[in-house]
């Protein structure tokens, strides 16, 4: 072998992978290897003395070296690669389908916890740490510094499915969700205390996330009657204790991450069928007990949030991370229930669905 040209098994990875249409170079092959993410070719001995050949190419060099290829940037961290390649092994595979091998354990933790640290929300978060108890001054600074973020990283909250359909059908504009700026009241309470942020903005805070789809004066009034004490007290220590997401990164162990990606995976396609609802999917007494069991749990707006299926590395992390919560695996095992999906008794069911969903969004095209 000269210097400087493959081995020749690593290029037989090289062509197997051309003849795929894929392009990677050996010293791409060599660089993955050194940051521990493609493993090296197994050897056998040739005997005392004369050293070792690779004794074959192992599938998984192959697929490994494909799934880098597919989700590896120029000019881009290699952890985005790593969680890309994370996600992508975790999508349902078709029949007949080579698996997507897993990246290893150690690079998808390192790669979740970097890019939660770098996430908007926890610069929010740390942002209101920092500010504390400061006085007026030091939170006037922190909602400054906070709204640059946000202009720079846009929060959309989508409205409620239900609200959505009936503007819809009604030929209105299609409604707003919550202010995305409610939510940086609600890491300025997690970050300094609520008795830092005050009752209104905790009621703007709490409609923002979409918990049970109440507007921002409904959640006033309930804080209200709670300091009254014509409510129930607000235990507000659980703010603290619930929302860490890069504490709960850091404490994830691969176990976690897989499970959050089950989890992440199946509520993603749950909030679809929820969503659709909006564009005129048509109701089955499955999908109205779907639809209600994710209302129950006041987190269906949330729910949404997570549909983006093209989602970029840095927002599945986020994603992923959300899902680490027992209450997101809890949602999940109850709307994991086969005969929610029953569409009808009939052979014909799907189609007369399909066909009767086609045709309700036809109704909606105005006439030219």
């Amino acid at each position: 072998m000269t210097r400087g040209a493959p081995s020749q098994a690593d290029q037989y990875v090289i062509d197997e992978l051309a003849s795929r249409g894929v392009v990677v170079t050996a010293s791409q092959l060599e660089s993955w290897r050194r940051a521990g993410l493609l493993p090296r070719h197994g050897r056998r001995g040739l005997g005392r003395g004369r050293g070792s050949v690779v004794a074959m190419v192992d599938p998984l060099v192959i697929e490994t070296a494909a799934a880098l290829v597919r989700h590896t940037r120029q000019g881009r961290d290699r952890r985005c690669a790593v969680l890309g390649w994370f996600a992508e092994a975790g999508k349902p595979q078709l029949p007949g389908a080579v698996p997507v091998p897993e990246p290893p354990a150690a690079a998808v933790h390192e790669a979740v916890v970097w890019a939660v640290a770098r996430s908007p929300v926890q610069q929010i978060l740390d942002l209101a740490r920092a500010s504390g108890s400061g006085g007026e001054e030091t939170g006037d600074a922190f909602y400054a510094a906070a709204g640059e973020l946000l202009r720079a990283h846009p929060h959309h909250v989508s409205a409620h499915p239900g609200v959505v359909r009936a503007a819809l059908m009604a030929g209105q504009d299609v409604p707003e969700g919550p202010s995305g700026e409610g939510i940086v009241h609600l890491l300025a309470a997690v970050g300094m205390g609520p008795d830092e942020v005050g009752a209104d903005a905790m009621a703007h805070a709490f409609a923002a996330t979409g918990m049970f789809g109440l507007p921002a004066h409904e959640w006033a009034q309930m804080l209200s009657a709670a300091e009254q004490t014509e409510g129930p007290a607000v235990d507000w220590s659980l703010l603290d204790r619930a929302f860490d997401p890069l504490a709960q990164a850091q404490r994830a162990v691969y176990q976690d991450l897989l499970d959050a990606r089950t989890v992440l995976t199946g509520l993603r396609g749950f909030g679809a069928m929820y969503f659709m609802h909006a564009l005129f999917m048509p109701d089955t007494a499955g999908l109205t007990a779907l639809r209600e069991r994710i209302d129950a749990s006041g987190m269906g707006v949330a729910l949404i949030g997570m549909l983006n299926l093209s989602a970029s590395p840095a927002v599945f992390a986020w994603d992923l991370t959300v899902c680490l919560d027992r209450a997101w695996h809890e949602l999940h095992d109850a709307l994991f229930d086969p005969g929610l999906f029953d569409l009808s008794g009939q052979e014909s069911g799907a189609t007369h669905f399909m066909d009767t969903w086609i045709r309700a969004v036809r109704e909606q095209i105005p006439p030219r």
